[in-house]
């Protein structure tokens, strides 16, 4: 059971709904204006009938007061001193007058009365020769009267008009026409039905016209109560401002019903609401993939390269009650958690490159400790000799000498047992030279592993045999540069930058499929870029070697101090 709004009683009658309660105020008002508008219109029918009736009964009482026989005789009764009897009145032509008038206008009464008020002339015989009942004052004194009055017939629309003697402007009497309220209202019921008839009928319209307006506020409304809607913008703004993703809400053709800060931050869009998709400015990728997709079909985590930025993308229609009301769009950066994964990934291989440089230093410090214990002097400088010419660690890595830096050497080494289980040599430059420590290794290894991968598989795909990478570094103070050649068929440079291909895409190039696959291009872009530094791609003006691939890393070097000689 509902409780009131103090929450002390219950509420016994359940609350009307809004959609209800507007159909009923609508069609409350429309009864009222019909009604209000039908009073109106019949009280102005009953003044002009009470009108018409005193404007005819003046007409009747001028016209009688006006004829000759009529003014003759009242002058006469009115010269006499006494009071006429009402057997003379009776049979006199007066009366006669009075009833033929009586006859033909259908007046409810015809009087007539000398200057004295003294009935001449009646309706009724025995009030003949008696005082009228009404004032007769302002016709005796010259003035014609029209009122509503109460008499000896009951109330009656009436006109005074004075008569005047023959041939003077003396006043000898007057004229009293009246018409019964009953008689002057019978029209009115016959003027009323088609009144009554176009009130009904525009309150048939009223209601029907309300009844459909209520119908298309529930469709608008989707039957929602306006708490419920309140409630609804409130959790549409709590969500939309409390998630650290882009939500963009669409109609089914296209149109912005909602945009978050997400969208507006990193996109530069303003004021998006209620504008078109393609309006908004948002990468051509983006909305591509919106549009390429039917509105009914769900997308999960498709993965986008915006703006130098990762996204994942996901694509939800809306349904309610079985009807698609739109759809959601949902972007979630993930640059930051796949530069991670990266570096991490770089970090696991140079862990375990280190750790395999560990045992092998181990097992050969046992070996030549066991030379010498045994006198193999010889054999021991051989095998150090050896290891001097070859490197600290065997590595199918040619030329890796020239890594000196540990975190280089290692990882290089690392990359070095991938590649040659893939069939791909990978080799150091002649131009390898690191002569400081790394002071940031995750960045540069993050980098350098995303070139030498794309190399790899480049080669591994590319027509020469056999296939090659070759990797040179180089220290200049803080920076570090990074060269990375592979023997692979070339890229496109315009192409590998951009975002790798959606799920149901095709490439245009095999190059584009090898170097614009994944997002190890844009990220390390991305990575040294915010460093201040580049990634780029070198064109084979010659079309005699794969993909040369170059990058600058500003600050990731420790530089090693300068001795007092060296500062001479």
């Amino acid at each position: 059971m509902a409780r009131s709004r103090t929450g002390r009683y219950p509420v016994l009658l359940p609350r009307l709904r809004f959609a209800t309660e507007v159909l009923l105020l609508q069609i409350t008002v429309v009864v009222a204006i019909v009604t209000v508008s039908t009073a109106v219109f019949v009280t102005a029918g009953l003044h002009r009938l009470e009108d018409e009736a005193k404007a005819t009964a003046l007409a009747v009482a001028q016209s009688l007061a006006e004829d000759v026989d009529v003014r003759a005789q009242v002058a006469t009764f009115s010269a006499d001193p006494g009071t006429p009897s009402a057997d003379d009145l009776l049979g006199g032509s007066l009366m006669e007058i009075a009833r033929a008038v009586e006859r033909r206008t259908g007046a409810l009464f015809v009087v007539i009365t000398d200057d004295h008020g003294i009935r001449l002339a009646h309706p009724n015989s025995s009030e003949l020769g008696q005082p009228v009942s009404t004032s007769p004052a302002a016709a005796l004194a010259g003035h014609e009267v029209v009122s509503w009055e109460s008499g000896t017939l009951g109330e009656s629309a009436r006109a005074k008009v004075p008569v005047y003697a023959p041939g003077s402007d003396v006043v000898v009497g007057e004229v009293s026409v009246g018409y019964a309220r009953a008689h002057v209202f019978d029209s009115i019921l016959n003027d009323s039905v088609p009144v009554i008839a176009a009130a009904l009928l525009a309150l048939a319209l009223g209601v029907g016209s309300a009844i459909l307006l209520t119908r298309r506020l529930r469709r608008l409304t989707l039957d929602l109560q306006p708490e419920e809607l309140v409630a609804l913008v409130h959790d549409q703004e709590a969500v939309l401002s409390g998630v650290d993703e882009g939500v963009i809400g669409l109609t089914g053709e296209g149109r912005v019903m909602a945009c978050n800060d997400f969208v507006t931050r990193h996109f530069g869009v303003a004021h998006p609401v209620g504008r078109d998709l393609a309006t908004l400015g948002l990468p051509g990728e983006l909305v591509r993939f919106i549009r390429h997709t039917p509105v009914t079909v769900r997308r999960d985590a498709e993965t986008l390269v915006l703006e130098q930025r990762v996204m994942f993308i996901d694509l939800r229609p809306v349904f309610r009650d079985g009807v698609c009301l739109g759809r959601v769009v949902i972007i979630r950066d993930r640059t930051d958690v796949e530069a991670l994964s990266r570096r991490l990934d770089a970090v696991a291989a140079m862990t375990t490159a280190l750790r395999a440089q560990r045992h092998e230093f181990a097992n050969r410090l046992h070996t030549i400790s066991g030379l010498i214990t045994i006198g193999k002097n010889a054999e021991a400088q051989s095998y150090l000799a050896g290891i001097l010419e070859h490197g600290p660690l065997r590595y199918p890595v040619g030329h890796a000498e020239r890594l000196t830096e540990p975190y280089l050497q290692a990882f290089v080494g690392a990359k070095g047992v991938e590649a040659a289980e893939k069939g791909v040599s990978l080799r150091c430059g002649p131009e390898t030279l690191v002569t400081d420590t790394l002071g940031d290794p995750e960045d540069v290894t993050a980098v350098l592993g995303n070139l030498i991968d794309n190399a790899v598989a480049a080669a591994v795909s590319g027509p020469r045999r056999p296939a090659w990478v070759e990797v040179e570094v180089m220290d200049a103070g803080a920076e570090l540069h990074l060269a990375v050649l592979d023997s692979g068929a070339g890229v496109s440079v315009g192409h590998i930058f951009e975002r790798p291909p959606a799920r149901g895409e095709t490439t245009e190039t095999v190059d584009d499929r090898v170097h614009g696959r994944g997002f190890g291009l844009p990220l390390s872009r991305d990575i040294a870029r915010r460093r201040g530094g580049d990634v780029w791609c070198v064109p084979d003006e010659s079309n005699t070697r794969g993909a040369l691939f170059c990058a600058r890393l500003p600050g990731v070097v420790i530089p090693a101090p300068c001795t007092p000689e060296e500062t001479r």
